[in-house]
């Protein structure tokens, strides 16, 4: 059983007009098995709080803990984190020009579990996990993200997740740029992940359709860099007919 705690954090970012606090005193407890669903309108500091997770240089945290299983992620590097079993998928994942997904693949794992795997089993592996996501074998040679679609891009996204087995998977808008095909074929993959290795799953959306596919435990309202209002999946419905409005006139 993993826990990630966060406890009253706070970030700032740079702005042109100068430093901009975005996080404003964060509290989240989340468990192996369970999935949170991290639900706001535009502006109200998602993206942010996954990037103060992952590392991101541009986020200074300046108040608070951020605990994996006890243990201080504030004072790791981002390999470290990744390593101690944060994942995190990316809303826009950068192209790497000149590194194949298949070397990209077993590089992180060789990483992540502090030895190369054995390559027949890693084969097999590989090409079992993209068969689930529906993706061509030829895809493993391409370089990674370059001239990927979005479903593509959620795709390889979801296929690191299923291969490096990690702990807590952050997924940042995951939802965005896919068809409902391609909908479907993601959310199936983050939830055989987390049938198969109890994963912890922190879900940013703006909208309930993914909700449909990835059904929630929990559902916190962020709204001005804090949780305004958390509660089950009900919270989420509720959202779906009235909107954000009751919490930006508050």
């Amino acid at each position: 059983m993993s826990v990630l705690e966060i406890k009253d954090l706070h970030a700032t970012v740079e702005t042109p007009e100068g430093t901009k606090e975005i996080l404003k005193g964060v509290n989240l407890t989340l468990r192996s098995g369970e999935t949170h669903a991290i639900m706001g309108p535009n502006g109200s500091g998602k993206s942010t709080l996954a990037y103060s997770l992952a590392g991101h240089p541009k986020y200074e945290i300046t108040s608070g803990e951020v605990l994996l299983d006890g243990e201080d992620v504030l004072e790791m590097s981002v390999d470290e984190r990744a390593k101690a079993g944060l994942f995190l998928a990316m809303q826009y994942p950068v192209e790497v020009p000149g590194v194949t997904v298949s070397n990209f693949l077993r590089t992180a794992k060789t990483a992540v579990d502090g030895e190369a795997p054995k390559l027949r089993e890693w084969v097999k592996d590989v090409n079992s996990a993209m068969e689930k996501l529906r993706m061509d074998p030829q895809f493993a040679q391409r370089n990674v993200n370059e001239g990927f679609s979005g479903g593509e891009k959620k795709r390889h996204e979801i296929l690191q997740m299923e291969l490096l087995r990690p702990k807590i998977a952050i997924l940042d808008e995951t939802d965005s740029g896919l068809d409902v095909d391609a909908l479907r074929v993601v959310s199936e993959g983050v939830n055989h992940v987390k049938d198969e290795t109890g994963l912890g799953v922190m879900l940013i959306t703006h909208y309930t359709r993914i909700l449909k596919y990835i059904k929630p435990d929990f559902v916190h309202v962020f709204v001005n860099g804090r949780v305004a209002e958390q509660g089950g999946p009900e919270l989420a419905e509720r959202l779906e007919a009235e909107g954000y409005d009751r919490f930006l006139s508050a």
